[in-house]
């Protein structure tokens, strides 16, 4: 429990540094929407093009893992959005919902928890578990979301109703950092290319403002006073526990069952999928201000709630 907390504990400072400095003045009212829009046109796509320019595939290459975590994470967003859109959710806003209860917190917390609780070769494996939410389940979000919003433009004829949806739907993807930096740094590895030592400590103290500026803008938003929806609690509850439940329910059953991995792949696969959802589902709320509200109730509930399931799970196995 105490190790679990130690790695929570500075999660929580930057989610209160954020709701401190917003509601005694110090920031205003348009710093959440500012400090978010760094986030998602430099810090991240500058982190997200190093994991994937700095990624050793050969090592790194464990189909298992890869199936029993990536299937689990992409089956609990599936599910999700089936339904939230059975609800009447719009599609933009289901996939938001997907990503809450899909995007595991594995960069801020998965190294940390994964060193303590399992040693240095549990890493290669969480770095795996990176990769596949950042740049796959994300990827597909963001899809989803554009997809959604194209529709809906097209069908209130604000999007230029003569353009296809699936034309629009691409040229936005071509232009969407998020997908474009990921895709760019993939390419360093395959060529055989180094970056230069300039260039990598460029992207190190850009990529580093990441984490802990959503994090901070996080705080800023929740700060904001607002009426709860109707059914708010309900829809996070949901969210929360498939997220915290049914995420690590089903990386164990592939991982045992289906992949037959390893004990330390298939502890490292669990603890991944057991972790709160990340920052990542908010950057993206907030950005096409859809849901941002719910994901930010479930980005802190599901945190303080995993200090209990996590630490439960690393109990149960030692």
């Amino acid at each position: 429990m105490l190790s679990t907390l130690l790695v929570v504990l500075p999660i929580f400072a930057l989610i209160f540094a954020g709701w401190l400095v917003r509601r005694i003045g110090v920031l205003g009212a348009a710093a959440t929407t500012e400090l978010n829009r760094f986030v998602v046109f430099l810090a991240l796509p500058a982190l997200l093009f190093d994991v994937t320019a700095h990624a050793h595939w050969s090592a790194i290459w464990k189909p298992g893992f890869i199936g029993a975590f990536g299937l689990s994470s992409l089956a609990v967003f599936a599910l999700t959005v089936v339904i939230r859109r059975g609800e009447g959710q719009p599609l933009a806003d289901a996939a938001v919902d997907g990503l809450n209860a899909g995007y595991a917190n594995c960069g801020f917390m998965g190294f940390p928890l994964a060193l303590v609780a399992f040693g240095p070769e549990a890493l290669a494996p969480t770095t795996v578990a990176a990769i596949l939410t950042v740049c796959g389940v994300f990827a597909v979000a963001i899809v989803l979301i554009e997809t959604g919003l194209r529709r809906e433009a097209a069908a209130t004829g604000q999007g230029g109703s003569r353009i296809p949806v699936w034309h629009a739907v691409g040229r936005s993807l071509l232009r969407n950092p998020l997908l474009v930096a990921p895709a760019l740094g993939a390419l360093v590895p395959g060529a055989g290319l180094a970056l230069p030592a300039t260039v990598e400590t460029f992207l190190k103290l850009l990529g580093g403002a990441a984490a802990p500026c959503a994090l901070v803008a996080l705080g800023l938003f929740l700060a904001q006073k607002r009426r709860p929806r109707s059914g708010q609690g309900r829809i996070a509850a949901l969210l929360v526990g498939l997220k915290l439940a049914l995420h690590p329910l089903l990386a164990y059953g592939l991982g045992r069952y289906l992949f037959d991995l390893p004990p330390l792949l298939l502890h490292t696969a669990v603890l991944m999928a057991a972790l709160p959802t990340g920052t990542g589902p908010f950057m993206l709320a907030e950005f096409y201000r859809r849901e941002a509200d719910l994901t930010a109730t479930v980005v802190l509930v599901s945190t303080v709630l995993a200090v209990a399931t996590v630490s439960a799970y690393l109990a149960a196995i030692a």
